[in-house]
């Protein structure tokens, strides 16, 4: 599924579609749905399933700038294991409670494979909701955190002895970058969370804002993690710019509040690049950025 084309294809019904959630008066509300065989590698526990997925819509928040309140989430499997579904709620609590949010409840269902659906809502700052539309040329491309964790994860998933798929699983529970989205709230022009990955984040923020990006990849802060999986520099790059599901924030700030901006966020603001004319497309190091990441299916 081309996520980008569907949202295109419904903008004429739905106009406000296209941000990371939506704003309902002073509330954002924000839903995902993930499954066994697209987003939860073979020794992925139930404690990380309910972890990142609740996770990915408490993101979604952030990436507004908004406070995150609560979550719920469906659990559905093909059959039923007391042990998984507490676990699975556990692992909600714990993110929830890693942003200062709440897990209040949800549904349960059977289904053919594992699947989960969760709702996540937060409050408006004063500064109002960020969205991914106010980026200028001149402004500075900035990023939270270190990136490429989510693919140095699929790849100790994939060697399957008990050592790695313990790390795995730790890797994949990341703490949402809420405080640092409300940090923004009244410093980002625009900024979105990076689920599909840097490279395409960049394209959709490109798109939204009618603007280019200069990225300098040597800026990019990556995941010490990735370089134990990496082949070398181009996987390297590869891993943290467009595997996606690290669930980082991208952000353009103005020049004058970079500063400010930088020793606000506790997880860490770097300077990536620079927010350049539409004309001058999306580059790295000069060169066209492939729009190149996950893709829903």
């Amino acid at each position: 599924m081309n996520e980008r084309d569907a949202l295109r294809q419904l903008a004429a019904d739905l106009p406000h579609a296209g941000d990371d959630a939506a704003v309902v008066g002073d509330t954002v509300i924000t839903t995902d749905m993930l499954h066994e065989r697209t987003d939860f590698p073979p020794g992925t526990n139930r404690y990380t399933a309910g972890w990142r997925a609740v996770g990915a819509s408490l993101s979604d928040v952030a990436a507004m700038g908004a406070r995150a309140t609560a979550a719920v989430a469906v659990y559905a499997d093909a059959e039923f294991d007391p042990d998984r579904l507490d676990r699975f709620v556990a692992g909600a609590v714990d993110v929830c409670e890693a942003v200062g949010a709440e897990y209040v409840g949800g549904d349960l269902d059977s289904h053919e494979e594992f699947t989960t659906a969760s709702t996540a809502i937060g409050d408006v700052t004063d500064a109002g909701p960020v969205t991914r539309s106010g980026a200028t040329p001149g402004d500075a491309l900035c990023v939270t955190g270190e990136w490429g964790r989510s693919a140095a994860a699929l790849r100790l998933f994939e060697r399957g002895d008990e050592a790695p798929v313990e790390r795995a699983n730790d890797l994949f529970r990341f703490v949402p970058r809420v405080a640092d989205g409300v940090a923004l709230a009244d410093r980002a022009a625009a900024m979105m969370d990076s689920s599909d990955g840097l490279a395409r984040s960049l394209h959709q923020l490109a798109e939204a804002s009618e603007v280019g990006f200069a990225l300098d990849p040597d800026r990019l802060p990556v995941h010490p993690a990735v370089d134990g999986v990496a082949e070398g520099p181009t996987d390297r790059f590869e891993l943290a710019a467009h595997f996606g599901e690290d669930f980082e924030l991208v952000c353009a700030v103005p020049e004058a509040d970079l500063d400010d901006a930088r020793e606000a966020c506790p997880g860490g603001l770097a300077r990536v690049g620079t927010v350049v004319d539409a004309a001058d497309g999306v580059t790295a190091d000069g060169d066209p950025l492939a729009d190149r990441g996950y893709t829903h299916g």
